[in-house]
């Protein structure tokens, strides 16, 4: 596990550990594994152990801020899509165990495979009593995120600004309509659509439903001007 610890830079004891959090479920499958040589519970206890790394930085680095605040900050830095982010830019998800077939078919590329897999290695040093260290390298690599989302709040977080915006005005809510997916299942594009009151008021596209959805309400809040 050599390659963990130099992203890390934090020392592995338990190899089994790490070797457990970067398994595919469809490699346990392939070579008829117990379902706990994989990734998934090891990902269970590691998305916690961030919860409360992120809770401790934010309340450390936003002293004034109301629990409200902190926790909308928090549930952005802790989505998948930041974690797939931050997986693929450290080269984690490079080392991703799965299946030929997943491998060919672009399982590193998947949004929640990297994102599970990140967590699961959080989970393994935590079981490997480096808690200490990794909450030091987790801040590191997390607060350009958590300013980048505190600075832009409103592109981040457009959909509960939109849904409240138009609740406010007229009690009704946004509709989103999936248009179009276009490429290959490892790598897909989503187009989104987004109506109020009947009428369509904005488009957005990304490499989630999700993404797709708050780019359009994004578009959708600027026309409006509810931001």
């Amino acid at each position: 596990m050599k390659q963990v610890q130099d992203i890390f830079g934090i020392k592995t004891e338990n190899e089994e550990l790490y070797r457990k959090a970067l398994t595919h479920p469809s490699y346990t499958k392939e070579k008829e594994l117990a379902y706990t040589e994989n990734y998934e519970r090891l990902e269970f206890l590691g998305d916690a152990v961030l919860k409360l790394m992120i809770s401790d930085i934010l309340y450390k680095k936003y002293p004034l801020a109301a629990e409200g605040e902190l926790s909308k900050i928090r549930s952005i830095a802790v989505s998948d899509n930041t974690l797939s982010k931050i997986s693929e830019q450290i080269g984690l998800n490079q080392l991703i165990i799965a299946s030929q077939h997943d491998i060919k078919q672009g399982v590193r590329k998947l949004e929640s495979v990297t994102a599970c897999s990140f967590e699961a290695v959080l989970g393994a040093y935590y079981l490997d009593g480096k808690f200490k260290e990794l909450l030091k390298v987790v801040e590191n690599i997390f607060i350009p995120y958590i300013e980048e989302i505190s600075n832009n709040f409103g592109k981040y977080n457009a959909k509960a600004i939109l849904q409240e915006y138009t609740q406010g005005q007229t009690k009704e809510t946004p509709v989103y309509k999936l248009v179009n997916t276009t490429g290959p299942d490892h790598n897909k594009t989503f187009e989104v659509e987004v109506a109020y009151q009947g009428k369509i008021i904005a488009s957005g596209s990304g490499k989630s439903k999700k993404d797709a959805e708050q780019k359009a309400a994004y578009e959708a809040c600027i026309k409006l001007g509810a931001l």
